[in-house]
């Protein structure tokens, strides 16, 4: 099935339909600690011809003046995503339609112009307002864990940033609502998924830690920042057997799964060291 020139978004299926010829194997547990960012430029030489290939590949870049046609560089070509990919999946990540998704969003099109050379390494990296886009590793790793191998209907994301994890989830769940309290970053994100077109996101400007009570409840919700516990007001709104993923904790911080097994039944369970900005209440 090909898929040269068309437009994101794309059915994930037309990524995972075909398996790669070499499937890439975990060399390490999903429990333990992410490995140490590698550039972009050693990883593409080891791992290039190890993973399927990418679905989108933006063409042009306008002005008020006159398009401009973006040529691909080796920064961020085909290779540098593919290597990407493949690291993610050698540090834990086994879901092959997440490992699809995070290849076929162009993480370089949600940074400053001047951070696009830095985009496909495995690091989070600054967006402005002391805020950053996550690492990619931990935004597949999240996600796998929101999926649990299942299929997501409608998911809230607190903490909407530039919209990358959100073009991101916007592939493998029905809906994706996202709220982010920080305006200029909301309208950061309006402008970066506008020219995507993505018709099952819907962005909204609001306090994160009241969550979405107008549209819930929802089957997966998922933090991009922490807190020294989950808020209330967002476990009221799981649906039972819903999956919450949050990073939890002050300067040591973790990954947590929360589940709803009842009305007033909820468990936790606590997965690997990670690192996030602070979760804030209130809009600014």
């Amino acid at each position: 099935m090909s898929v040269k020139g068309k437009r994101f978004p794309l059915s994930l299926s037309a990524v995972v339909d075909k398996p790669a010829k070499r499937e890439v194997q975990s060399s390490t547990s999903a429990g333990k600690s992410v490995a140490t960012p590698q550039t972009a430029t050693q990883n593409a030489a080891q791992h290039a011809r190890r993973v399927t290939p990418p679905v989108f590949e933006p063409t042009k870049r306008t002005t008020a003046s006159s398009p401009v046609v973006e040529r691909p560089t080796p920064l961020v070509s085909d290779a540098i995503r593919q290597a990407m990919v493949a690291r993610i999946a050698k540090q834990g990540v086994r879901d092959q339609k997440v490992l699809a998704a995070v290849q076929a969003v162009p993480r370089h099109l949600f940074l400053d112009e001047a951070l696009a050379s830095q985009a496909y390494i495995d690091s989070a990296l600054p967006i402005g307002h002391h805020q950053t886009i996550s690492q990619p590793y931990i935004v597949a790793r999240m996600i796998e864990v929101l999926r649990n191998g299942g299929e997501l209907n409608r998911v809230l994301e607190i903490g909407t940033g530039c919209g990358y994890q959100a073009a991101v989830l916007s592939l493998l769940a029905k809906d994706v609502y996202s709220i982010e309290r920080i305006k200029p970053l909301h309208e950061l994100a309006k402008a970066n998924l506008r020219p995507m077109r993505i018709a099952n996101i819907r962005l909204h400007y609001g306090d994160g830690m009241l969550g979405f009570p107008q549209v819930a409840p929802f089957d997966g919700i998922i933090l991009a920042a922490a807190g020294i516990e989950v808020p209330q007001s967002l476990l009221d709104q799981m649906s039972i057997g819903g999956r919450l993923v949050a990073p939890v904790g002050a300067r040591n911080q973790v990954l947590q799964l929360v589940i709803r097994h009842s009305k007033f039944e909820w468990s936790t369970e606590t997965l690997e060291g990670c690192h996030f900005v602070p979760l804030r209440a209130g809009t600014v």
